[in-house]
């Protein structure tokens, strides 16, 4: 795949744009795992002068959506199956620094109730972390794939169907105007609505009754005369369409008269056992009934008489997602996607902006100063001090009472585009634990970066109580030895601000009480 983009030229990916990153062996490339209901993708490409170039793509069928017992746990079945999927995409991704790779989990790891076993076992196969994200989010970078390597300037409607998930957007050349995701899935719809890989028309309709009702509300959000054009991201689509055009019913377009044919020779088998359609992937047999049905179902309701293929999904739009941090990061002036999205809670929940940047650069600056060895000082343990500082009074908005417990809340649930719903969680422990006692870190007093982070962050808050610009250099963030960190202040305004001494003296005790290490205040 080597496909001209829309937008202007971009710098062919260099090597680790930050301090004290890995180094690489392949510095040009980068690299997207899509871990998806049914099936698990790695693709590795290169994004050279505005041009995309597919280097390497691995898909394999896990059906970890299949593996969700009836109390929302992945079976152990399904976790082997998912784990050696990993170990061959780790082999293939020797050489790889960390920086040039980002894993995403989707519908299933968002379902299940022991993922964070499933994820702390995966992050050790893969030697990554590996990201949940949240179905808005997932639907953006559908769209970012899609919209990159098909422009169009066109009102669109893009689908994908998954596993367990069905993303709609509607959008207009690279911007997304709305997406949301559905519950609905080939995987989990064929396993309710086809046992045993029975195909009957009663099965069939019971099926979109199904998926009707899960996609109603869509109805209002997604009308027909806000888009021109339908394309339908991913397996099941590619698969139905692969399926039309073999057997000479279109030229791979979906219509609901194709889709009608596809049901009516699933019915006459009767079977997944017996079908032998032309076109049609083993693997996809076991979730054809599902996608048929969301598939006729969006049609019927949404008016769709014609839906393409489209070039792009998850992993296209996970890569060029990572292509836009390693710019912003390398090239300040622009933005990260997720700097964007602060500004945008901050707006939403009417934060007092003025003062969460003098909080923001305080707690920077004593991160810089505290040079911490196990977290690098400008990557990403920095963003996140610096976006949990942009944001550690959003729960204002609910009640000034314990608001760093409604801030944790909120960002812990919260749809904000270029996260991660693991790094959302992350930054709601920091903004959790900006006051207060350290007892309820106490399951993250190893996390050395985590608890650095904290202590940045409450200091800078305590230095900024009373809300006023302070004197940049006033304090001082040092390693000391035997465990210690060494607030140091200016002793001219120290003896000026008794009141913050006071807030000070209070948070060496907690520290000697709960931190991960001991905290005292020098003043020169």
């Amino acid at each position: 795949m080597d496909t001209p983009l829309s937008a202007p030229p971009i710098k062919t990916t260099t090597a680790a744009p930050e301090r004290g990153m890995d180094k690489s062996r392949f510095p040009d490339l980068l690299a997207a795992i899509d871990m998806g209901s049914n099936s698990f993708r790695l693709e590795i490409a290169q994004i050279t002068r505005g041009r995309y170039k597919r280097i390497d793509y691995l898909k394999e069928t896990v059906r970890l959506g299949a593996g969700l017992d009836s109390r929302g746990l992945l079976t152990e079945e399904a976790t082997q199956r998912g784990l050696a999927c990993l170990a061959g995409f780790a082999q293939r991704l020797k050489g790889f620094a960390p920086w040039q790779v980002r894993a995403v989990a989707t519908q299933t790891l968002r379902e299940a109730r022991n993922r964070d076993a499933f994820l702390q076992r995966g992050d050790r196969v893969l030697g990554l972390p590996i990201e949940v994200i949240s179905g808005r989010e997932e639907a953006r970078l559908i769209y970012q794939g899609v919209s990159r390597l098909q422009p169009s300037e066109l009102p669109r409607l893009v689908i994908d169907i998954g596993g367990r998930s069905t993303e709609m957007i509607l959008g207009v050349g690279r911007a997304p105007h709305r997406a949301e995701s559905f519950a609905v899935g080939s995987v989990s719809l064929s396993l309710q609505h086809f046992p045993e890989g029975r195909y009957t028309a009663e099965h069939f309709r019971a099926a979109q009754i199904a998926a009707g009702a899960e996609l109603e509300e869509a109805l209002t959000i997604f009308p027909r005369e806000q888009w021109q054009e339908a394309l339908g991201s991913s397996g099941t689509v590619g698969a139905v369409s692969q399926i039309l055009a073999a057997n000479g019913i279109t030229d791979g377009s979906i219509t609901p008269d194709g889709l009608r044919w596809c049901i009516e020779q699933c019915i006459a088998a009767g079977s997944t056992e017996n079908l032998a359609l032309p076109g049609l992937k083993p693997e996809r047999k076991a979730v054809l009934g599902g996608g048929l049905s969301i598939l006729y179902t969006l049609s019927q309701h949404f008016d769709i008489e014609v839906m393409r293929p489209a070039r792009g999904a998850l992993r296209q739009g996970v890569i060029f997602d990572l292509e836009d941090r390693i710019e912003a990061a390398s090239n300040h002036r622009l933005p990260d996607p997720r700097d964007t999205s602060v500004r945008e809670l901050q707006r939403r929940f009417q934060v007092d902006v003025a003062h969460a940047d003098r909080v923001r650069s305080r707690a920077l600056s004593l991160w810089q100063s505290l040079n911490d060895p196990t977290a690098s000082p400008d990557g990403e343990h920095a963003r996140e001090l610096g976006w949990a500082s942009g944001l550690h009074e959003i729960g204002m908005m609910v009640s000034h009472h314990d608001h760093h417990r409604h801030s944790a809340y909120l960002l812990g649930h919260v749809d904000a585009s270029g996260y991660s719903q693991s790094q959302l969680r992350r930054l709601a422990t920091l903004v959790l634990g900006q006051r207060g006692d350290l007892v309820k870190l106490a399951d993250h007093k190893h996390d050395r970066p985590l608890m650095s982070q904290v202590m940045c962050l409450r200091l800078a808050i305590i230095l900024h109580h009373a809300r006023m610009e302070l004197p940049p250099k006033v304090a001082l963030l040092q390693r000391g030895r035997t465990g210690k960190a060494r607030l140091v202040l200016s002793r001219k305004w120290a003896q000026m601000h008794p009141r913050t001494l006071h807030l000070l003296d209070e948070e060496v005790r907690r520290w000697a009480g709960n931190g991960d290490r001991q905290l005292e205040i020098t003043l020169a």
